[in-house]
């Protein structure tokens, strides 16, 4: 995953916002010549309260998939491909079967701006995805289609950010971004210049692109991160699932809002390292 893309999963549940998510997997596949997997899953039987006929519902959903494959396969470069499949069963569960089974390097997916009705009725979870799989989500929205990175914002929390800074330098390289490394003063009223110069060797070591350093006068990193990424137009965000990119308030603590959902620029979740 940090070297390339070669397969990226698009979750389908045929609505607007998986126009959003095919679009940003469309322009990733082209860059890194990667495959784009499709899928749809159908909740089994003994996962639903509702009878279903599935038979039907199946021959449906591949009938669907199939015009979304010809809508966007003349828009993807002739190294790439889409493949699709309808799947049958409990939806976070078949979906990560999924991942593990075809070696998935990243999830896109298109988000609403957060509700809780959404967030309950939802079988994809950003927090709940990374931290079972390992897989890196793309969430994007309607207003955060840019078809480049070409200023990626990486906040460091304490917790492993190594993933985060690794995709970073990968992203940049292709992209020919700007790297912006974050972080909050310490207890001492400094930045952790140790884990800062780190981090720029590492981006260094992968690709030859400029890195800046910023120290937020921030005591949330989330919301603080937020507010900077907007005053410089970024174009990506890079977090981990860890408490601190959970936006504060006892309600967001409560449903695991990361701030993903408030962002109206892309954001990619990173997993820690075990």
């Amino acid at each position: 995953m940090v070297t390339g893309l070669k397969n990226i999963l698009v979750p389908v549940n045929f609505t607007a916002r998986n126009s959003w998510a095919l679009q940003k997997a469309t322009e990733m596949a082209n860059t890194f010549h990667a495959h784009i997997h499709l899928v749809h899953v159908i909740r089994s039987r003994s996962s639903s309260i509702f009878w279903h006929n599935n038979t039907v519902a199946m021959q449906r959903a591949t009938e669907r998939l199939l015009a979304l494959k010809d809508e966007y396969r003349p828009q993807i470069c002739s190294k790439s491909n889409i493949e699709i499949s309808v799947i049958e069963g409990n939806p976070a569960e078949a979906l990560a079967s999924y991942m593990q089974q075809y070696k998935m390097d990243l999830v896109v997916i298109g988000i609403p701006r957060f509700s809780i009705f959404h967030h309950l009725r939802s079988s994809f979870s950003i927090y709940n995805t990374v931290q079972r799989t390992g897989v890196p989500v793309l969430a994007v929205k309607h207003d955060g289609l840019v078809s480049h990175f070409k200023k990626i914002v990486v906040p460091m929390n304490d917790s492993d950010y190594a993933l985060q800074v690794k995709l970073a330098a990968m992203l940049g390289k292709h992209f020919r971004s700007t790297i912006y490394l974050l972080s909050l003063r310490g207890s001492n009223g400094e930045p952790d210049h140790i884990s800062i110069m780190q981090s720029m060797e590492t981006i260094h070591k992968m690709a030859a692109i400029p890195v800046q350093t910023v120290t937020l006068e921030d005591a949330n990193l989330a919301s603080g991160t937020l507010r900077f990424s907007k005053k410089i137009n970024a174009d990506l965000i890079l977090i981990n699932p860890a408490r601190e990119f959970i936006l504060p308030g006892l309600w967001n603590r409560l449903t695991r809002k990361l701030l993903s959902y408030d962002s109206g620029i892309p954001v990619v979740t990173v997993p820690q390292i075990a």
